[in-house]
């Protein structure tokens, strides 16, 4: 059981569950709510997230090892020693090329979507990270494009096309923004670590209390632009849906008090308010999934 549970931990399945609800967002924005994606193309763009987002968490770690060891990053399983490198390594190598299988066989679009987000993702773990200040907006990419993917689900298997609601790039916007927030506190918190490494982050250059503060404002924004959905008729399915609005409200009040804190707070836990933003984040997720098939 510790052995699951380190595994789990290593790849962060829960973040997976979270790229597919995204991923399926987009999906049913696509086809404006009316039903869900086909079971096939349901089961493989789910595999495709799951392992694909397992195996590069997977890398990461392994990359990441002795800098989390000097952050003492305890809730990592290879710095407890709970798993070996070489056992992450492997994890890697097998489920990275069944992510990009998986893709291959929801169709082109997805495929090519997929391959230059798993590539870009190696790029990261090896190399990108020693450059904060693009990483931060590499992962936020990473939150953002489930729903660009998920739009992409739904289009006809052999023809290559971006033919995508509109919607669903202000929804991945709005992750975007959100993302890159997370990010930056992430860097707030490993600042001692990356400095030793010699990591080029926000923190850096403008000191760990400036970032908290551009952390909360790329929050702030996130939290204006969920409101677009609601108040305009081209976003159709959410267009004054007192559900959407209803639910999404809980995660801008989340997201605010979180901004409020990193702005007038010194010395925020980061810690607390990053597991906050990412409950916050999956609240707003429930809200696009839920608010798409109800309406008030």
């Amino acid at each position: 059981m510790k052995k699951l549970k380190a595994i789990w931990e290593l790849m962060r399945l829960e973040h997976g569950v979270m790229i597919f609800i995204a991923i399926l967002v987009g999906a049913v924005i696509a086809l404006n709510g009316e039903k869900l994606p086909d079971w096939d193309k349901f089961i493989l763009t789910f595999f495709t997230a799951l392992f694909l987002e397992a195996s590069t968490f997977a890398l990461n770690d392994y990359y990441d090892l002795d800098i989390d060891k000097h952050n003492k990053r305890t809730d990592r399983p290879l710095v407890r020693g709970d798993i070996q490198p070489k056992t992450a390594l492997a994890l890697f190598f097998i489920f990275f090329p069944l992510g990009i299988m998986c893709s291959y066989f929801v169709n082109v679009t997805c495929f090519i979507i997929a391959l230059i987000t798993a590539l870009l993702a190696i790029l990261y773990d090896t190399k990108m990270k020693k450059v904060k200040l693009i990483g931060n907006f590499y992962i936020a990419y990473v939150m953002a494009i489930p729903f660009i993917f998920g739009g992409a689900a739904v289009l006809s298997a052999n023809v290559i096309s971006f033919d995508i609601a509109p919607a669903t790039f202000v929804i991945a916007f709005i992750a975007f923004l959100a993302g890159s927030g997370r990010e930056i506190m992430k860097d707030v918190m490993d600042f001692e670590g990356d400095k030793k490494k010699g990591v080029k982050s926000f923190p850096k250059y403008i000191g760990t209390y400036k970032s908290s503060i551009v952390a909360g404002f790329f929050y702030i924004i996130a939290v204006v632009f969920s409101f677009i959905p609601y108040l305009f008729k081209s976003f159709t399915i959410y267009y004054q849906n007192i559900v959407y609005l209803g639910i999404v409200l809980i995660t801008d009040i989340i997201l605010v008090y979180v901004s409020l804190q990193l702005i007038f707070n010194k010395s925020p836990n980061m810690k607390l308010f990053r597991k906050l933003s990412l409950v916050a984040i999956f609240i707003g997720l429930i809200a696009f999934l839920i608010s798409a098939f109800v309406s008030i």
